[in-house]
């Protein structure tokens, strides 16, 4: 890729992190950068992550009006809609669900965007959760299309599950007694 390309990309996540509307606008009608562009040094968080993040709907509809995939996750799994509940942004998780796109996505540790939402305290968010992940859940069982993969995303998990510690492979076996004095018994340590 080029670098003058990485630079407009750039840009863009930090106009849509500020807040600046009219350079969000400008950069995506130049069409140079990918508003699904994941910035590695911000945990891959596309500019749609920064938007649910500040609640800024305008953005997230000019960025939606461009191509952005509401699927797209970080380096651990969130959504923006994960990013919205986090906020408290429900106006954020509203749109998300009317376009539609998958508010109950699980993120690595299992956790859902509702589940984020009871976490910090965001009861709004939770209420409206409450309804809409079922009616998730609904439009996949009647075959209505969700945007809900992200290839880099499979790709990441595996690295994460492969660099966790494998659980104790001996945790079956009887542990095996220390050598050394037993003439203590540590229950009752004053008795000799």
């Amino acid at each position: 890729m080029e670098v003058s390309k990485i630079a407009d990309m750039t840009k863009l996540h930090q106009a849509v992190a500020a807040g600046d509307c009219n350079s969000v606008k400008k950069i995506l009608k130049k069409g140079l950068c990918d508003p699904n562009y994941k910035d590695a040094d911000w945990n891959d968080r596309t500019p749609l992550h920064w938007a649910a993040i500040r609640g800024q709907m305008e953005v997230i509809h000019l960025l939606i009006q461009y191509g952005a995939r509401p699927c797209l996750v970080t380096d651990v799994g969130w959504t923006a809609a994960h990013f919205a509940a986090e906020s408290g942004h429900l106006n954020v998780l509203k749109a998300l669900h009317a376009l539609p796109s998958a508010i109950d996505a699980a993120d690595f540790f299992g956790d859902t965007p509702k589940r984020i939402a009871q976490i910090y305290g965001q009861k709004d968010c939770v209420d409206f959760l409450e309804i809409a992940e079922p009616e998730c859940r609904d439009h996949r069982q009647r075959g209505l299309l969700l945007d809900e993969r992200d290839p880099d995303w499979d790709l990441k998990r595996r690295e994460l599950e492969l660099s966790l510690p494998a659980p104790d492979q001996n945790s079956n076996k009887k542990k095996k007694r220390i050598r050394g004095s037993t003439r203590f018994n540590h229950a009752h340590p004053w008795r000799v």
